[in-house]
């Protein structure tokens, strides 16, 4: 396997603006040359947040979604707690954070199931961690105002299944929830 770092990249900036701007992402435009030496056009969302999911998974094998109606895809959607952490901070205090607002659990055991995730690169340069979470003690939720959540406790292989079968769309939690079964032999 090659190392990402010593391919050279083909695409050339020749000019480059900042579009649009609000506390959450940045969108540039910019004018190129494609790889094949051609004239274009690309666009780029910047995040700045990274992109924190967690898979808790308690003694029973049990794991807990949450379920919310997502403005951007316009459908409700089950997913593992996530959030966004700010960069520079430490991406696992997010992930216990975000746990318990979201689901009011407190682990006591955090593990990084991968290094990290381009969440959709061909537009974005958002980076993505996933934590299993382990040792799950229950307390009360903090959801904000911006948070209709309701939390569904399953099986483990259950969720696998609803990412199987397209039940769960998002990429983070299709991600996280594989390694985590993959982990556990699932």
């Amino acid at each position: 396997m090659e190392n990402n770092t010593e391919i050279q990249n083909p695409w050339k900036i020749l000019a480059e603006k900042e579009v649009y701007d609000n506390p959450w992402i940045t969108v540039t435009h910019s004018d190129v040359l494609n790889p094949k030496g051609k004239p274009g056009i690309y666009g780029k969302v910047h995040f700045k947040n990274l992109a924190i999911g967690v898979v808790p998974v308690d003694a029973e094998m049990n794991t807990y979604l949450v379920g919310q109606f997502r403005f951007t895809i316009n459908e409700y959607s089950w997913e593992i707690p996530e959030g966004g952490a700010k960069l520079g901070t430490d991406p696992v205090i997010t992930a216990q954070n975000e746990l318990r607002e979201e689901t009011g659990i407190i682990a006591e055991h955090y593990e990084l199931l991968c290094p990290r995730l381009h969440t959709s690169n061909s537009v974005t340069n958002e980076i993505g961690y996933m934590y299993l979470a382990t040792g799950l003690s229950q307390g009360p939720d903090e959801q904000e105002d911006t948070e209709d959540i309701t939390v569904k406790k399953l099986p483990l292989a259950e969720a696998v299944a609803m990412v199987l079968d397209g039940r769960i769309t998002d990429s983070i939690s299709q991600t996280a929830l594989l390694l985590a079964a993959r982990k556990f032999g699932i």
